[in-house]
């Protein structure tokens, strides 16, 4: 019978999970990265707050956060997450890697998207007499506001992702499931299902972000 091992209310039970672990980790994401990238910035070359040492140690953190892979970003942190969440396991301790992994490619590409804004508009701040913080707040981070709805939506895509690997290490989800049950048990119809819900979630989210974003430039 197809689907006879699937257990439905394990795999909504699993569903929720992931939305939980994407959501509370984009929410942190978003908290750590876009100041972050704005800070990478205004501390880059030529920008409001040129300070090379400053620009150089921040870049390198978020190099080497960027280039470990997730898998072994997630072995590395058992320890930190595990004081920082009280377990390493569930849904709890999936958020500490998934944050540590997603909000430095969020920084980044905060930074990019502000980099690609006119520099007139800095410089027009600058002959008003305003400070840093008043052009981020009221001129930058406004002229980027597509851009960085932009790159919270393929920074919650990669956390989709991300999270179903956190079941390698009992993260919960369905990246837990399907490992549990698809691979270890072999009941490749748990597998399939698992599959096509990550799959229909990304491409959930890619069509409310495209329909966001272009509501955006309409506007």
């Amino acid at each position: 019978m197809m689907f006879s091992n699937v257990d439905w209310p394990l795999i909504w039970e699993a569903t929720v999970d992931t939305f939980l672990m994407t959501g509370f980790s984009l929410l942190f994401t978003i908290i750590i990265g876009l100041p972050l990238g704005i800070v990478l910035f205004l501390t880059s070359k030529h920008q409001l707050l040129d300070n090379a040492p400053v620009y150089h140690v921040l870049s390198f953190v978020v190099n080497v956060l960027r280039s470990v892979p997730f898998l072994i970003l997630l072995i590395v942190m058992i320890p930190f997450t595990r004081v920082l969440a009280g377990t390493s396991l569930g849904v709890q301790g999936a958020i500490p890697p998934l944050v540590a992994s997603a909000a430095p490619f969020f920084a980044r590409l905060v930074e990019n998207v502000l980099r690609e804004l006119d520099p007139g508009v800095s410089e027009a701040c600058r002959a008003m007499g305003a400070n840093s913080r008043q052009t981020v707040l009221m001129a930058l981070v406004p002229e980027a506001t597509t851009g960085i709805v932009a790159a919270v939506i393929v920074a919650a895509i990669a956390l989709v992702g991300y999270s179903a690997m956190s079941g390698v290490i009992g993260g919960g989800g369905l990246g837990d499931l399907a490992l549990r049950f698809g691979y270890q048990r072999y009941q490749t119809d748990v597998m399939v299902v698992t599959v096509v819900i990550l799959v229909v979630m990304v491409q959930l989210l890619q069509v409310f972000g495209d329909r966001l974003v272009a509501r955006l430039n309409r506007k």
